[in-house]
């Protein structure tokens, strides 16, 4: 499965812009009937506003569902900037509303499509990222002598430690990215002297996770 960056959550920034106030929401989407779900949360929430321009991008790449509305500004000077700079961003799943409330001064077409371009830049800026990949989630049953060593493997290996029961030994349920599975069981198979080793409970291809390092996603 290609991975991708994703928006970790719902988050909202503010511009002023010669009076007239923009406010970006970006928020995950993962179908567009979640897409238009959540335009018409906002156009709700801001229905006195003078316009709520929407633009969004269902799934990734060669796959991916995009579109844009300018909500009754100028063609062209408001969804299409909104939704080019979705495009540029190297994020997939992902839906952003501007709301602007017009301050009394006209910016003009170049002025629209400058501030529609800044609203969606602001937000992306403070943005959280996440990324959808394929997850184990996996059962260690492990001695109280080597559980911090353990835990430190989880770690090492960028595991979520999801339960952790204490009885005659901790036994533990743990999430890994399905690709870092292979070494932590080489690790924890090294440690035991081969006799320890995770079981798969089961996988899941799209978990959502939050991204820690943006660089080695190659966009």
């Amino acid at each position: 499965m290609k991975r991708y960056l994703i928006p970790a959550e719902r988050t909202r920034t503010e511009i002023l812009v010669v009076n007239s106030r923009f406010i970006a929401t970006v928020t995950p989407v993962f179908s567009v009937e979640e897409a238009r779900a959540f335009i018409q949360e906002i156009k709700n929430e801001f229905n006195d506003a003078t316009h709520n321009v929407p633009a969004f991008l269902v799934g990734y790449g060669t796959s991916v569902i995009a579109h844009c509305s300018d909500d009754g500004e100028p063609s062209g000077t408001a969804g299409r900037p909104a939704l080019a700079v979705l495009q540029g961003s190297g994020l997939g799943d992902v839906a952003v509303v501007v709301t602007r409330y017009f301050g009394g001064t006209k910016l003009g077409t170049g002025g629209l499509v400058r501030a529609y371009t800044e609203a969606v830049k602001s937000v992306l800026e403070v943005l959280p990222y996440a990324e959808k990949v394929p997850t184990h989630k996996v059962l260690l049953v492990v001695p109280y002598p080597i559980f911090e060593q353990t835990r430190l493997l989880v770690e090492k290996y960028n595991g979520k430690i999801l339960d952790e029961d204490f009885a005659a030994d901790v036994t533990m349920t743990v999430q890994f990215q399905v690709e870092q599975l292979p070494e932590f069981n080489a690790d924890i198979s090294e440690l035991t002297r081969g006799q320890i080793e995770a079981l798969i409970l089961e996988t899941n291809p799209e978990t959502i996770m939050p991204f820690r390092n943006i660089s080695s996603m190659g966009k």
